[in-house]
């Protein structure tokens, strides 16, 4: 494999240093640095003529620090002849504003898929994209992972079968659905009613949760304040414990202390994003690596293989 190497950005070389572990590749050199004035200064320290270039970079908290960085390096790559660039990125940020929800306001999640596609960008790699339809945003192919393998790993091994499967909302309830399916267990659903941004609150549980450990299921944990207000509303009805599984701890504002303070035993995340040193010491997040699944899709894409079967 020694016409393609993997480079990484500011915002996770955690996982890119795991990736490469499980790849056995090292971590391709580059200088990613900031000016006095805070422009990004990118230097690519090694050839990279002819070669296929995997840019991992999740557009995470500082976001558009992070959004320009990644540009940046894929201008850089397409400037030194690379033969493809894959642009891996964990978490997409701006997905929330996929559509409009109000008279003249942009779709950002459009716009950062034309500026990635303008920069030279020939593939996207993405996970638990918040909206599937972000995809028909590019017109360079994309390919969506899921965490779900990982998590549901995770569930078969630590929880025994009186477990329901929640959704949050009505909008997570086909997410949850496949869930409940692959693993055989019951689904149920909290009604809620949002009177303001990152403002949520709780109304109703459709589906039995008495006596049974709930595990609310959903693509990320922002401010918390709708996992929060399910967790309380599913122990009222009865649950016996009360978790939560999510892809993307975006964990910003209070999101961390109010976990610590809610009815949750614990929030089961993903290390798309890299927790904040808050989040590490609370004792309620648990974090899983999602680097050899991201790996066997860069693996599978450099050879022209089928990444879809990973998740079948």
């Amino acid at each position: 494999m020694a016409d393609f190497t993997i480079f990484s950005g500011n915002s996770n070389p955690k996982l890119a240093n795991k990736i490469c572990d499980y790849l056995n590749v090292p971590l391709g050199g580059a200088k990613v640095k900031t000016f006095s004035d805070g422009e990004i200064q990118i230097e690519i320290n090694e050839n990279v003529r002819s070669k296929e270039i995997f840019v991992i970079q999740s557009t995470c908290s500082p976001v558009n620090d992070n959004l320009v960085e990644l540009l940046l390096m894929v201008d850089a790559f397409n400037r030194s002849s690379a033969r493809r660039i894959t642009v891996v990125i964990p978490y997409y940020g701006y997905a929330r504003q996929d559509k409009k929800v109000a008279p003249r306001v942009p779709i950002s999640a459009k716009l950062v898929a034309d500026l990635l596609t303008v920069s030279g960008t020939d593939r996207i790699i993405t996970m638990d994209l918040h909206a599937g339809q972000i995809q028909g945003f590019f017109n360079i192919p994309v390919d969506n992972l899921f965490s779900a393998p990982v998590i549901i790993d995770f569930i078969k091994n630590n929880f025994d079968n009186n477990v329901v499967i929640v959704s949050p909302d009505a909008g997570g309830a086909e997410r949850a659905r496949a869930f409940a399916k692959r693993l055989n267990t019951d689904l149920a659903i909290v009604d809620k009613r949002r009177d303001a941004p990152n403002e949520a609150k709780a109304m109703a549980i459709i589906g039995d949760v008495k006596g049974k450990v709930a595990i609310i299921l959903d693509d990320m944990v922002d401010t918390a304040g709708t996992l929060a207000e399910a967790a309380e509303a599913i122990a009222k009805k009865g649950a016996k414990e009360v978790y939560s599984c999510c892809a993307h701890p975006v964990l910003s504002g209070p999101a961390v202390d109010r976990i610590a303070e809610s009815n949750l035993k614990r929030l089961i995340v993903t290390d798309t994003i890299p927790l904040s040193q808050k989040a590490k010491a609370c004792d309620k997040i648990k974090v899983l690596s999602i680097a050899d699944l991201v790996g066997e899709a860069i693996v599978r894409s450099h050879r022209g293989d089928s990444v879809t079967s990973l998740f079948v």
